[in-house]
């Protein structure tokens, strides 16, 4: 166990020490290149920031990854690692994202052909095996089939791809809210004793916080803050998809049941996934294409009221913090479903309050 926990901390360690290294680079070949995210009418930012960051998140949590496992298997292994096929298939499907993320960065693409090539890389789980197949008594609903299990993971996937892609508003919002969920998944694993996803997600959690730091206190006039762009964002979406997916699917083989998985799951992404709902139902609602950029979004409303940039993050990561804990407490009490519906009705209520908390603010402006 303590090999176990040293082998965490380090993999944690290696990805941060590699991001540190790695964005400074970043940052100077987009000076050099001249690779900036430009400012317009719906950003927050008002300078030219560098866009790459997510470039570093990949590599860092690999090597990192790599190392850990060598020294694992080392200890606990027989010489040999075996990679299974649902590895395989998540390495290609998190390369695609990685890649089209990339080009996108330096050249852009447009949003159906994301869409695609996300419908490719959510595909090929379900190909190796890796699927939703129980709701855990959601509207009465456990086990469900394959055929039913399996464009329920695609879309799932798809889904909190473009959550933690259209999060990325403000500084340090969808890092945090990724911090956050990753920290969730890796206490949780590690309650399973899946040593290799834990030393994965402390990977990914080591690379965010030399990102989080150049994103939060690097200074735009001296080159030194940076946006991860949708290559981190896009990653990042991805590899939490695939552990929501991971962490819901019932596999006795590799995990005992435990009924509350998918509550857990659902808390840990509930900010990110219920923004782009909320957005999704309002562009419906008033006939606007559903890929359309707008400023509806959570941290766009709270910065209407008159918070800062930084208050407003605080704010959302606190939100996010609560409802996870709102959900744990509530689940062995009234049970998935009810937990589930008061999230909606709670987040509802949250959305209403704020706008009417702007309107008599306009109010207060106009009588002015």
């Amino acid at each position: 166990m303590t090999l176990y926990i040293t082998l965490i901390i380090g993999a944690f360690l290696l990805s941060a020490i590699c991001g540190f290294i790695a964005i400074p680079e970043i940052l100077n070949y987009c000076k050099d290149k001249n690779l900036y995210d430009i400012p317009d009418s719906r950003k927050v930012h008002k300078n030219l920031v560098p866009r790459l960051g997510g470039i570093s998140f990949m590599p860092s949590m690999l090597l990192s990854f790599i190392i850990a496992l060598f020294v694992f298997n080392s200890q606990f292994g027989k010489g040999t690692i075996q990679i299974s096929l649902w590895s395989i298939y998540f390495l290609i499907g998190l390369l695609l994202i990685y890649s089209v993320g990339i080009v996108d960065d330096l050249i852009g693409l447009s949003a159906n052909i994301k869409f695609v090539v996300q419908i490719i890389s959510a595909s090929l789980l379900p190909l190796a095996g890796l699927y939703i197949n129980n709701l855990y008594g959601l509207f009465g609903i456990h086990e469900i089939s394959y055929w039913v299990g399996v464009p329920l993971t695609i879309f799932i996937i798809v889904f909190i791809c473009n959550s933690m892609n259209l999060i990325d508003g403000i500084d340090g919002l969808c890092a945090g809210l990724s911090e956050i969920a990753l920290g969730g998944f890796l206490l949780t694993f590690m309650e399973e004793g899946l040593a290799v996803y834990c030393i994965l997600i402390a990977g990914l959690m080591g690379v965010l916080v030399p990102y989080l730091y150049f994103n939060l206190f690097g200074k735009s006039k001296n080159n030194r803050k940076i946006f991860m762009g949708d290559s981190g964002s896009l990653t990042l979406g991805f590899i939490l998809s695939f552990l929501f997916v991971k962490l819901s699917m019932d596999n006795r083989l590799v995990m005992a049941f435990e009924p509350t998985r998918m509550n857990i799951a659902v808390s840990l992404l509930l900010i990110p996934t219920f923004d782009v709902a909320r957005i999704i139902i309002y562009r419906l609602r008033y006939h606007r294409p559903i890929f359309d950029a707008d400023k509806n979004h959570i941290h766009h409303r709270l910065m209407n009221l008159g918070l800062t940039m930084h208050q407003a993050l605080i704010t959302i990561l606190g939100l996010a913090l609560a409802f996870i804990a709102i959900n744990m407490l509530l689940f062995p009490i009234i049970g998935f479903t009810y937990v589930f519906l008061t999230d909606i009705a709670l987040y509802t209520g949250l959305h209403l309050i704020i706008g009417a908390v702007y309107q008599h603010k306009l109010k207060e402006e106009c009588a002015i």
